[in-house]
């Protein structure tokens, strides 16, 4: 194998470029498209693609999607900005989901230990999609960690995506809601869409302390296996005539 195929290899350019995405983040500071607007001149649909576009990107490199999906809805209003919030998710997750299984699991799979990691990576394969849609209707996981997560993992790329594109609709719409809302926030659209995140916060929460137990069981049924199944034991004493 060469040295650029090698796995930790690519894992180290994959750590390289999220670095550098990280400090262009801070360079750039793409809140500033909150004050001061989009680029004029387009029609409201090709810029809602582009802002699609530009949003799959950011997610990948880290940008917060909160303050996307705030500068989604103050731009283009509800129903063009939840479209190209969630269009720039599912994008965004893809390409992240695919950078992280190209250049990273080769090299983290084998470091996946313990019986916390495993039970999660089990429950990945075996539940992809119902697993990635509690991740992404409950927030709690950072949606960039959460991709590059499951990329590790063997979460297939269907349930991934299916997932995703289901699962951020209710949050993206409250922030869009707001987003679109935030010149007047004591609107009952503002104080409802707030009101949403919140919750949807105390909920994760709570769902999030209750399932803990299911992690916490061993991945391998095997390891529990019953002692009645055991061969009885052999006497040693002769029992000749």
């Amino acid at each position: 194998m060469s040295l650029l195929l090698a796995p930790w290899t690519r894992l180290s350019l994959l750590v390289v470029l999220l670095l550098a995405s990280g400090v262009c983040v801070l360079l750039f500071e793409p809140q500033r498209i909150l004050s001061e607007g989009w680029p004029p001149g387009l029609p409201v649909g090709t810029a809602a693609v582009v802002f699609a576009g530009a949003y799959g990107l950011g997610t990948a490199a880290l940008v917060p999607r909160p303050l996307l999906n705030l500068a989604a809805g103050a731009l283009f209003g509800v129903p063009f900005g939840l479209a190209a919030a969630v269009a720039g998710s599912v994008l965004g997750a893809g390409i992240s989901f695919g950078l992280g299984r190209a250049m990273g699991q080769d090299a983290l799979r084998p470091m996946l230990r313990g019986r916390w990691l495993l039970a999660a990576d089990d429950q990945l394969a075996r539940h992809g999609f119902r697993s990635m849609l509690a991740v992404r209707v409950f927030p709690g996981l950072p949606f960039a960690a959460a991709n590059y997560c499951a990329a590790v993992s063997r979460c297939g790329w269907l349930p991934f995506l299916a997932a995703t594109a289901i699962g951020v609709v209710p949050n993206t719409a409250a922030y869009v809601v707001a987003g679109a809302s935030a010149s007047s926030p004591g609107s009952p659209a503002f104080l409802l869409s707030f009101g949403f995140i919140a919750a949807s916060l105390v909920a994760a929460a709570a769902v999030g302390w209750r399932k803990r137990h299911r992690l916490a069981r061993p991945a391998r049924p095997a390891d529990r296996g019953p002692l009645h199944e055991q061969p009885p034991v052999v006497g040693a004493a002769s029992h000749g005539p």
